[in-house]
C-alpha cells in the first residue's frame, strides 16, 4: 500500500463529538478515533457524514485535555454499518499539533 499520509499516525482510545458548521446539522455523534496525527484523524462511525465536509471537533486526547479543531473529511469507506473515515484538520493551533507530536515522540522512546 502506497502511503499517502503527511504525519506519523498514532492509535488513541477516545471518543470526539462532531456537528456541521453550516447548521444543516446540529445534532452531535459520538465517533471512535481510530489514529490520529498533527495534520488528521481517522475514525468510526455509524453517522453517515459528508465527504469535503468541515465538522467542529472536540478531540480528548490521552492527557484528558480537549483539543478543539476543524477537520474536512477526505475519505469515506463502510465497513457493514459502519464508517471509516479519515480527515484532515483545518487551522488547527500549533500548540495543540505540538502536543499530539509530542505524545507520538515519547511513544516511539518507549
Amino acid at each position: 500500500m502506497n502511503e499517502k499520509r503527511k504525519s506519523k499516525r498514532t492509535e488513541l482510545l477516545s471518543k470526539i463529538l462532531i456537528k456541521r458548521l453550516d447548521g444543516s446539522k446540529v445534532e452531535e455523534a459520538t465517533i471512535d478515533v481510530t489514529d490520529v496525527s498533527k495534520t488528521g484523524v481517522g475514525f468510526e462511525s455509524r453517522t453517515v457524514l459528508n465527504i469535503g465536509a468541515v465538522y467542529e471537533t472536540y478531540l480528548t486526547i490521552w492527557t484528558r485535555e480537549v483539543l478543539h479543531a476543524f477537520v474536512e473529511i477526505v475519505r469515506i469507506e463502510k465497513k457493514g454499518d459502519i464508517y471509516s473515515y479519515g480527515g484532515i484538520f483545518i487551522g488547527m493551533p500549533e500548540m495543540d499539533a505540538a502536543r499530539i507530536e509530542t505524545y507520538q515522540t515519547m511513544e516511539n522512546m518507549q
